[in-house]
């Protein structure tokens, strides 16, 4: 009899305990449901925070349609003074072979001092002076370079020349003439610059002078 008694006792305190652990779940289901709602409530979004957003949408929506016209425009700028560009770098073909031509024609011997050859290259200078007045009318400049400091924003060097009398790095020849559209670049001149003699004259005395002394 106290044994089922006992047993009794025990089953009850069980489903107590069953009851308690259901009702603290519940609790807390239900302030974590609280604390929820009281986040989103602190959260929620104002009329006035909505206008604020929206007027920064819209300022950006037009700080990107001002950039893609300004892009457009400069495009366009472009597109309209240098739209020629590679044209006008194959026109300049026209003026080195007219270069090479008048320096075949100099250095024919059969033709040395003659009359046809004075009027041939008096023609080649007509044509090139045509051909560089045209160049100019549309903002193609020739470069000068001849007795300048060398530039690789404008000039290529193309071999050394010794000259004691020029500073280093001074161009004292122009190999091909170099161009320019607007203010770009369209074709470096290509130079020779000077350099100092090498000190092969004190070298050659100082072994003159060992050769004596032996």
């Amino acid at each position: 009899m106290e044994k089922e008694q006992n047993q009794k006792t025990e089953n009850n305190t069980s489903e107590e305990n069953e009851k308690n652990e259901v009702s603290l779940e519940k609790d807390s289901q239900t302030l974590k449901e609280e604390n929820e709602n009281k986040k989103e409530a602190s959260i929620e979004i104002t009329p006035e925070d909505k206008i604020l957003e929206l007027e920064d949408k819209l300022a950006r929506t037009f700080a990107e349609m001002e950039n893609q016209r300004r892009r457009f425009e400069k495009e366009k700028d472009e597109a309209y003074e240098y739209g020629g560009f590679a044209f006008a770098k194959e026109a300049l073909n026209l003026i080195d072979n007219l270069e090479r031509s008048k320096q075949i024609l100099q250095n024919d011997g059969s033709l040395k001092n003659s009359d046809a050859l004075k009027k041939m290259l008096e023609h080649f200078d007509i044509i090139n002076k045509d051909l560089i007045s045209v160049f100019s009318k549309n903002n193609i400049q020739q470069i000068d370079c001849l007795n300048k400091k060398l530039d690789p924003n404008f000039h290529q060097a193309m071999i050394e020349i010794e000259d004691d009398q020029k500073d280093p790095g001074t161009i004292v020849q122009e190999i091909q003439k170099g161009f320019t559209i607007k203010d770009r670049l369209l074709r470096p001149s290509l130079v020779g610059v000077s350099k100092k003699r090498e000190v092969k004259d004190k070298k050659d005395e100082e072994n003159k002078e060992n050769l004596d002394n032996k």
